[in-house]
């Protein structure tokens, strides 16, 4: 069985604000958002020391060097396919990408749970607005990490949906991790969160408002070059974004 999009339960969730989204300060949908779609790593955790430390860890152990932590950050968000093709030269379909693959994940395993921190002011967003709409997680972690990272956390109660990255599938892009939580949901009227670019056009391509938030791995330069339609410092602005607040100095 490959379902990749997993139902966390079943709950009554109160309808939103009146006020319309305001994003740039234009009313970009004649209704307040009905679900909000958020990234992983970078939006709601902070990963980056359990992925850079894995993957140097693998690439060293396949005879490749290891890369300088901060070079790094380039590869977390993208699906991990995608990133280990990057940084062996290999198309991300190959045995050799296959194989280290594996063996990040081995390494990965081992930290994860332990070295994910959830970024301040997360929980009581997510608490926030899960009290308001249906809340989905569209994330390139593998199906092998994302819902036991979230328990661990304490986060997977608010999350209606969780849509994560196929263990063996080396083309399973953000694009379509979107489409299936946003399938799931059965809600058109959603709006998409994220810190990297593939977040920015995996919500374009479906066709909804895209946010990015500053305190992940992206930078605010990609996010904008992405088209993020604003940008969010902090959690706080979040929610007040959602409920139609104009944000200082947007």
């Amino acid at each position: 069985m490959r379902s990749r999009c997993v139902p966390v339960r079943a709950r009554a969730c109160s309808t939103a604000s009146a006020a319309t989204v305001l994003l740039h300060d234009v009313a970009v949908a004649d209704r307040p958002p009905n679900a909000v779609i958020f990234d992983f790593d970078g939006v709601l955790v902070d990963s980056y020391q359990a992925v850079t430390g894995a993957i140097n860890a693998a690439l060293l152990e396949h005879g490749l060097p290891a890369r300088a932590p901060a070079e790094l950050r380039h590869f977390i968000g993208p699906p991990t396919f995608t990133a280990f093709s990057e940084l062996t030269g290999e198309p991300s379909d190959s045995d050799a990408v296959a194989t280290i693959v594996a063996t990040y994940r081995e390494r990965y395993a081992a930290v994860y749970l332990t070295s994910t921190a959830v970024f301040e002011g997360v929980v009581e967003m997510l608490d926030a607005l899960s009290r308001r709409m249906p809340l989905a997680l569209a994330t390139s972690k593998s199906v092998l990490f994302a819902q036991p990272l979230l328990e661990e956390l304490g986060l997977e109660r608010y999350f209606a949906v969780v849509a994560a990255a196929a263990a063996d599938d080396s083309d399973d892009d953000k694009t379509a991790i979107v489409g299936r939580a946003l399938d799931a949901l059965d809600r058109r009227a959603a709006v998409m969160v994220g810190d990297r670019s593939f977040d920015i056009v995996g919500a374009r391509a479906h066709g909804l408002p895209a946010i990015g938030v500053s305190w992940g791995i992206g930078s605010v330069e990609e996010l904008r070059a992405a088209g993020a339609d604003v940008i969010v410092d902090e959690p706080g602005e979040l929610v007040a974004l959602l409920d139609g607040e104009r944000l200082p100095g947007r």
